[in-house]
């Protein structure tokens, strides 16, 4: 059997929309391991970050596709705001978001 580790993140855990995809596909679970864990963190928090739930599977997609194609970060991103002081003012309050 295939090592099924799934590497987290340092703020953020693995969510079962992510852990699905990178299941379903051994490369792409062993680029996601091999990424540092502040990396994991950021793709993490931008996945989950967004409140429609089409926007979350897009962003499920994007994750594996970009990670097959090397790239180490989402594009474009200011950072998790739940680790980073200064990513926070590109995201407002709300409820589900818990940013202080």
């Amino acid at each position: 059997m295939a090592n099924t580790t799934i590497e987290e993140g340092v703020v953020h855990t693995v969510t079962d929309d992510i852990k699905e995809a990178l299941l379903s596909d051994p490369e792409l679970l062993a680029r996601w391991n091999k990424l540092t864990p502040l990396a994991r963190n950021e793709w993490i928090c931008w996945t989950t970050i967004v409140k429609q739930e089409a926007t979350r599977k897009e962003h499920v997609k994007r994750l594996s596709e970009n990670i097959l194609q090397g790239k180490k970060r989402p594009c474009c991103w200011p950072g998790c705001p739940h680790r980073n002081e200064t990513a926070k003012k590109w995201f407002k309050k709300s409820e589900t978001c818990h940013l202080d």
